[in-house]
Formats: C-alpha cells, structure tokens, sequence
C-alpha cells in the first residue's frame, strides 16, 4: 500500500500519518510507503520502516499534481487547502487553492488514468460549510448545499467534480464532510470557528481564553482523532455500498456554547470556566447564525462511521491525546 497525503504538515494530515504508522496497513494491505506533502516539507513520521517521501510542494502550481501521483499511490488523502476565514479575505488564493489546485490532482489522475489504467481511491476532507442557513435542525442527509461563503462554495464545486470524475471511472473518490474539528492542538489558525476550540484549549492549560458569541450558539463538532477515523475509514470501506452520492456528512457532536462550557466544567472543574473572558463581537456572532447546528449523518452512520457521543468525550480525547491525562 502506497499513501500519498496533500496537507501532510497540517494538524489532521499529520494525526493521519502518525495512526497509520501506528496500524502499519490500510485496507488490510501492509503500508510500505508514503508520500507526504505540503507547502512546507512535512516531519519524517517516526516508526516508520518503509519507503518515506517528503515534498514541500504547491499543489497548485503547474506540474505538481502530475509530478506527485508519478508514482501511482494506491490512496490519496487530499486535505491541502486554506481556511474558512482565509479564504473569505483573499478571494483569488481561495479559489486557487481550495478549487483549482484539486481540479489539477483530479485532471492528472485523469490522464494518467487514460495512459495506463491508473485508479486510486481518493479521499476528499470537505466540510460542513456546503451547507447555508436557512438551515433545519438536524440537517437531513438530503439537505441542498447552498453555501454562503466562497470557502463553503470551493468546497461544494469540488464535490460535484469528484462525483463526476468517480462517475466517469477516472478514481474511485469519497468526501468527507467534516464536522468542526475541536479540540484543535496548538495555536489558532485563521479559521473563524476557531474560537470553539480555544474557550477549551487555553483554559485546560491555565490560561485566559475570549468568547465572542452568546451561549445560545449552537454547531456540529467532532475530535481530530473521529476526524482522522473517519478518513481511514473513507480508505478502507467498500466504496459500492456508497452509491452515486459520493460526499457524506460525517457524524458529530451537536452542541452551544453553553453546552461546551458546562462539559468543560464536569472534564476539568469552576477553575477553569472562569478563564473564558466574555467579549461580545457582532460580526463573529453574525458570521456564527449561518453555521450547521447539527446533522442526522443517518448514511455515513449506517455506513460505519462513528464520532463520540458527548461534548465531554471530546474534552477527554484532547486531554488523552494532548495532554497525556488530568493528573
């Protein structure tokens, strides 16, 4: 089994590389390389005995899909892309990068498909941001994509090629509507949701975090260690059992703020509750009342896709995974 991940460097391309490491196969075949790339080259994984490619690399500029899929990777795990509020600010680098650079990796299967019959499995991360208010609670699997921003609407046009190269037998492709990831590791991003996982992760650690919206905030979230499950899973499923419609909303947790405070009190105590500072910012809150309150995700479900069941279980995967434990 060959792996080729794009976004390797970033937060869930490198939980990805280090689970599959862990596993040492996928699809019940032995993992014996992988080639991991990002615009910066990506850490060497540790444990790993077999064949290792590193690639800093922009997807999209000309050339480079062609160059990667060269070696024909039997999987390919395609997260590269900026983020929702990235994208929002600079208009031609969103398009460029979360759109045409995908359409390149999806031409150059193509033609390398023509050339030699090559057909991967190709893992698409999509998100939740397809969707746009008006918007019922929970979201039917059957729900329209109608996204209001040009992330969410990079996004959807990608799931409508991948459908249609799969239709046509270019690959055998699979997105994956993520959920908000929380709790993201590490420093904020630029994403605008972002705020959802540092009222928990500074406070977990002792410092000061800033809440810009009302408790009342309601939204779809999932660990990065669901996030990373749901992606091995994409690989590995029998992909015929899926049918026509290609890109699945994954399952989650549906919880407001208010919620995530209360688990973050049971996780870790009043102590930490009182380092959320409250600073009300209308945009934000404004920005917040488009956002998916929640899916019933019945096929990815039935499918075989699983998330925790309590924003309290996402508290205590960070503190697992992070944080090596509550003493």
């Amino acid at each position: 089994m060959h792996v080729l991940t794009i976004g390797a460097a970033g937060m869930l391309g490198r939980k990805l590389t280090q689970r599959l490491v862990q596993m040492g196969e996928l699809a019940g075949k032995p993992l014996e390389a992988l080639t991991l790339v990002d615009v910066v080259a990506p850490d060497t994984p540790e444990g790993f005995d077999g064949q290792c490619r590193l690639v800093a690399a922009d997807l999209s500029a000309p050339g480079t899909a062609a160059q990667l899929i060269q070696s024909r990777p039997d999987v390919i795990f395609h997260f590269a892309a900026i983020v929702s509020g990235e994208a929002e600010a600079d208009f031609e680098k969103g398009y460029r990068i979360n759109l045409d650079a995908t359409r390149d990796l999806f031409e150059a299967i193509r033609h390398a498909h023509a050339a030699d019959g090559y057909f991967p499995r190709v893992v698409f991360a999509s998100s939740i941001a397809v969707m746009g208010a008006p918007l019922p609670y929970p979201i039917p699997d059957d729900f329209h994509a109608t996204p209001l921003t040009s992330y969410g609407t990079q996004k959807a046009i990608t799931e409508l090629l991948l459908a249609d190269y799969t239709r046509r037998g270019f690959f055998d492709g699979i997105g994956i509507r993520l959920p908000t990831i929380c709790i993201r590791p590490g420093k904020p991003n630029k994403a605008a949701s972002g705020f959802f996982s540092s009222i928990l992760r500074e406070p977990l650690v002792g410092q000061e975090a800033v809440l810009p919206v009302p408790d009342s905030v309601r939204h779809w979230h999932t660990s990065p260690r669901s996030a990373v499950g749901f992606m091995i899973h994409a690989a590995s499923m029998d992909l015929s059992k899926v049918g026509p419609r290609r890109n699945l909303s994954m399952p989650g947790v549906s919880a407001t703020v208010g919620d995530q405070i209360e688990a973050l009190r049971r996780v870790a105590g009043e102590d930490a509750v009182k380092l959320i500072r409250r600073e009300p910012d209308p945009a934000i809150t404004r920005m917040c009342e488009g956002w998916a309150p929640g899916f019933e995700a019945k096929r990815a479900r039935e499918l075989g896709f699983v998330s925790e069941d309590s924003f309290d279980d996402i508290i205590r995967a960070h503190v697992e995974d992070e944080l090596g434990g509550m003493p």
